[in-house]
């Protein structure tokens, strides 16, 4: 027997995977499909650190055992291509962003391949390809034919020095990300997505769903549903300013109102404020906030009174005051709020900070201390009509009133908002629209499709903000498919987001022409089985996929309403020190450095080891040497080995068990308990001192999901079986040998565990309490009481009730 090399091992048997294509799906298959995926990875300059192969790893083992289990499984791998790091470096060291993309990609790769992952590597795909994000701009094209992308004026994010748009996530602190510049608010026309109108669905369709509870909840905060009334206040300008609340009950509590700096009303009673240079004033500074930091609970509470102009409740017919305060937002609502200080605390506060009156509506507290918020169940006062009644027959009866009177109506609101879907930047796909002076926004044809990216000389962004595309007049200059006058192209690209919202779709039928998959492809593998990913992109991410799938359901393109049949999500894997990796904190461990000094299956079953799979968890090397131990313990197996065809009648117990916990523990996520089920059996191993062929040829298979390497080569080299680990039918247990002979339970007197009984697992309750009272300790612990009650709970425990 050799000694355990895997730096031989391990590529010899990725190469030959690979060619003999054993990973590779079929469309056409007679076998029952399932269709693993990860998270399409983004291929960035730094590669893989040790976090990165936790998710491929563990889906590697789910996809490895179903394909043992008979199934044609579609595993498969590509890129998230387009995005904002490649375009900072192309413009940092003037290359251009796609060869360092395709650099990035070929490392990853390899990274990637070297821990023998089983991807499908026949349907790689990459979002930079013209002949994938020739349906990402198809798919653009049909939710702008059915009015779901539009061009709105709107406030965004603006770099004072990059002279570009950033997005949310570009800004930290008020400043740039990048450039560490000032950012403020300035209104730009941008494409917009409309997933508000499918907000509910987004909802409603989660009960389709195997998600954790926890993704459902922060999917369905993010949607934010709500239902309350809008609710009309009359003006001294002659205008009304219609709010949406909650908490139309307390409408006779509204002392004032707040707008949103941005509010249009502000410029249309310009000439009527008196004070408009301190409102004018307090807008610049409004606009160099981030949305996040406006409306920070924790934050002083800042406004301006509009003077010159007021409100008038129209419960009470009283002329209240109008502020403008940066805690409103012009995208939320109605961009203007009553505020009903004895009941909210945020406005509590504010009426406090400007001396405004606070009147009770809801009976209970001192509203002058502090606002009473507590008021689910609490009964109107101050309330005209409402005076009596509880809050809940309060909501039904002043929702009536509003409509009755036509001050209001019903209404259910979302937070979601629509989705920006334009970067004023190069490196992304191109929108496929022009603008004509006669016929607006046209879409081009789709026998124009792909429209390809155009080289450009400079990837920085322009003075005016616009993205570089726009000085390509040659490129940017065209003709209206409509009418055939002059037409100017989009030069807005689309978000990194677009890419990722279908790629699952195309994996099913990667290299179509004639479309992004065909009928018979999307009927086969149709949903996805299991979908893994991290738990920051349970937003998102899986909004903005849900919302695409749901559109293409709707036209047709697809055979299900939801894309994804079950979605888990994985904890990070820390620094040694606990903290998040990161070269700034210089605790980033390199894949390739552990590949090299251990091999890939120890980096792999110690990802799987390292604890709760749904967890963080900190690195240790300590751990991966004890990984390592073990694989060159299941090595050495070969010394031991000796002829037998069949389980030995007194290993069968251990062998069993271990089939049956290991299977289980697959299903459900709990790698690091399947991995010391194994460790166990190899214990039992080492304490028979032998292992038969039909032995090692159990525990290979059981061993091959998390290192598929080492048990190939053994199964080879020992000849095991025909053919290849991976070809081989899955383990199965029966049950009835799963069952042990001897049992280990507690021993309680009156309630605390005083000594531990090995007994038969099929012993009576008679015998097991005769032998608890026998065993030395308790029958000292209980010698000359009063014995009250025994009982025996089968195969747990025996508690022995005493007195005196």
């Amino acid at each position: 027997m050799n000694k355990y090399n895997p730096s031989e091992i391990e590529p010899k048997w990725q190469k030959k995977w690979e060619e003999a294509g054993v990973f590779h799906a079929s469309n056409t298959s007679d076998k029952p499909k399932y269709y693993a995926l990860i998270e399409f990875p983004y291929p960035s300059g730094q590669g893989l650190h040790v976090g990165h192969p936790r998710p491929y790893t563990a889906l590697d083992v789910v996809s490895r055992k179903r394909r043992m289990e008979g199934y044609n499984v579609l595993y498969p791998i590509g890129w998230d291509a387009f995005g904002l790091p490649a375009e900072n470096y192309a413009i940092k060291n003037h290359v251009h962003p796609e060869e360092i993309t395709k650099k990035n990609i070929a490392r990853f790769k390899q990274q990637i391949q070297s821990l023998g992952i089983s991807f499908d590597w026949s349907r790689e795909i990459s979002t930079i390809d013209p002949k994938y994000y020739k349906w990402t701009q198809w798919i653009f094209l049909q939710l702008f034919k059915n009015g779901l992308a539009y061009k709105k004026e709107m406030s965004v994010n603006w770099c004072t020095s990059c002279k570009c748009v950033l997005a949310n996530e570009e800004v930290v602190n008020g400043v740039c990300e990048r450039c560490g510049s000032e950012v403020i608010h300035k209104v730009k026309s941008q494409w917009m997505l409309k997933i508000t109108a499918y907000a509910q669905r987004l909802i409603d369709d989660l009960d389709l769903v195997d998600y954790p509870d926890r993704v459902k909840t922060q999917q369905k905060n993010w949607i934010g549903r709500s239902e309350g009334a809008e609710v009309d206040f009359n003006t001294t300008a002659g205008d009304k300013l219609t709010v949406y609340t909650t908490r139309p009950d307390t409408l006779y509590g509204a002392t004032y109102m707040v707008v949103s700096p941005e509010h249009p009303f502000i410029e249309k009673w310009a000439d009527k404020l008196q004070n408009l240079d301190a409102v004018r004033a307090y807008q610049a500074e409004a606009a160099k906030k981030s949305d996040f930091e406006r409306t920070e609970v924790a934050k002083d509470k800042t406004g301006v009174r509009l003077e010159g102009v007021e409100a008038i409740n129209p419960l009470t017919g009283t002329t209240i005051p109008i502020f403008i305060s940066d805690y409103v937002l012009v995208s939320y609502g109605t961009g203007a709020i009553m505020a009903v200080p004895a009941h909210d605390t945020r406005d509590w506060e504010f009426a406090k900070k400007f001396d405004l009156p606070i009147v009770e509506v809801v009976k209970g507290g001192d509203v002058q201390k502090e606002a009473f918020t507590d008021c689910d169940t609490g009964i109107m006062v101050n309330s005209g009509i409402l005076d009596g009644m509880t809050v809940e027959e309060a909501k039904v009866r002043i929702k009536d009133y509003l409509e009755e009177t036509g001050i209001g109506h019903r209404k259910v609101n979302y937070k979601l908002r629509d989705w920006v879907f334009a970067r004023q930047r190069y490196w992304g796909e191109p929108i496929p629209i022009v603008h004509c002076e006669n016929c607006g926004y046209v879409p081009i044809d789709e026998s124009e499709l792909p429209l390809v990216l155009p080289q450009v000389d400079s990837y920085e962004p322009t003075d005016n903000g616009e993205s570089p595309l726009s000085k390509m007049t040659d490129w940017v200059n065209t003709t209206c498919p409509k009418c055939g006058g002059k037409a100017m192209r989009e030069t807005d690209t689309m978000p990194q987001w677009a890419g990722s919202s279908w790629y699952f779709l195309r994996y099913m039928d990667p290299h179509n022409d004639e479309s992004f998959a065909s009928k018979e492809a999307l009927n086969y593998w149709h949903q996805v089985d299991w979908y893994n990913g991290g738990m920051e992109h349970t937003t998102l991410h899986l909004l903005y996929s849900r919302f695409w799938h749901k559109f293409l359901y709707d036209i047709g393109q697809v055979p299900t309403a939801e894309p994804y049949a079950k979605r888990t999500s994985h904890g990070m894997i820390l620094g040694e020190n606990g903290e998040k990796m990161s070269k700034s904190r210089g605790n980033v461990v390199n894949p390739d450095d552990v590949v090299n000094e251990f091999g890939a299956d120890t980096l792999r079953l110690y990802e799987m080891f390292i604890g709760d799979f749904e967890k963080a968890a900190p690195w240790s090397n300590a751990g991966i040497k004890g990984c390592r131990r073990f694989i060159e313990r299941y090595w050495n197996l070969q010394s031991i080995l000796v002829d037998g065809e069949a389980i030995r009648p007194e290993m069968e117990n251990s062998f069993h068990k271990a089939i049956k916990k290991v299977s289980y523990d697959i299903e459900n996520l709990k790698f690091n308990t399947a991995i010391a089920s194994l460790m166990a059996l190899m214990n039992v191993i080492a304490e028979k001192g032998s292992i038969n062929k039909a032995e090692l040829s159990v525990f290979t298979m059981l061993l091959n999901p998390f290192a598929p390497h080492v048990t190939e080569e053994v199964w080879s080299e020992m000849k095991l079986g025909e053919g290849m680990v991976t070809e081989q039918p899955w383990p199965k247990y029966d049950e009835s040998k799963c069952k042990d002979d001897v049992i280990e339970i507690v021993v309680q007197v009156n309630g605390k565990v005083r000594a531990r009984l090995c007994v038969a697992a099929d012993i009576q309750k008679d015998d097991a309490i005769a032998l608890a009272k026998a065993e030395d300790r308790i029958a000292a612990e209980i010698n000359g009481k009063n014995v009250v009650k025994e009982i025996y709970v089968p195969g747990k425990l025996v508690n022995i009730v005493v007195k005196g």
